[in-house]
């Protein structure tokens, strides 16, 4: 890479080189890039005569075409260094906008993946809570039952033990009043001091009585049938 002083003394050196080239007419152009000149079409026209008298300085026009020659030299060095200038500041700025662009995107990315594992963390959350809940609620009903199964024992074995005393009672006193129809039934029968006609009468009333039993009995039996 040449800077502008070593443009300059390449160019210079072209110049000298070329320095017959440029006196048969070639342009600045043409000697920068050490183009051939283009045949050009020679009218046969005679040359004007210089006047008598003058003399014409070669050396300062051939200064004067130099000067000339670096100076668009020079205008075009600087529009090649203001237009790569250019270049390269809209490189950089391209290159500003891709790694902005991918800063933004790298960002938005990552965003969306925090947001992602939140949503995440949150239905897990939310799956163990439900899960928490439905299990407490589990035991909850687990120990109402137990709870009200163990009262319902509670409550039939009071009814049951409260039965079982009022049958054991009612045994009780049914057998009480059997015992007791019973000595009454078995006195002792007194018939000594009775004649033939009480003994008739007597015995006529004991038969009333069996048979009153014997229906007792029967009535008894078919009530314990149904």
């Amino acid at each position: 890479m040449y800077s502008s002083k070593g443009f300059l003394l390449y160019f210079r050196v072209q110049i000298r080189q070329n320095v017959r080239h440029r006196r048969s007419g070639g342009s600045a152009v043409s000697i920068i890039y050490g183009a051939k000149p283009k045949p050009k079409f020679v009218p046969n026209i005679t040359a004007p005569k210089m006047p008598d008298g003058e003399k014409v300085d070669f050396d300062d026009i051939h200064r004067k075409r130099q000067d000339k020659d670096l100076s668009e030299l020079q205008s075009l060095i600087e529009s090649h260094f203001i237009q790569r200038k250019k270049e390269e500041e809209e490189l950089i700025s391209l290159v500003n906008r891709i790694e902005k662009r991918r800063a933004e995107r790298a960002e938005q990315q990552r965003v969306r993946a925090e947001r992602e594992k939140e949503r995440h963390a949150r239905v897990a959350e939310e799956k163990d809570r439900k899960e928490a809940e439905d299990q407490r609620r589990k035991q909850d009903d687990d120990i109402k039952k137990k709870k009200a199964l163990t009262n319902m024992t509670h409550q039939y074995g009071g009814i049951q033990q409260k039965s079982e005393n009022r049958k054991g009672a009612k045994k009780q006193t049914e057998r009480e009043k059997k015992k007791k129809i019973l000595a009454d039934r078995r006195k002792p029968l007194s018939i000594d001091h009775l004649n033939e006609d009480k003994l008739k009468e007597k015995a006529s009333e004991m038969w009333q009585r069996m048979m009153e039993l014997e229906a007792e009995k029967f009535d008894l039996s078919e009530k314990l049938k149904k």
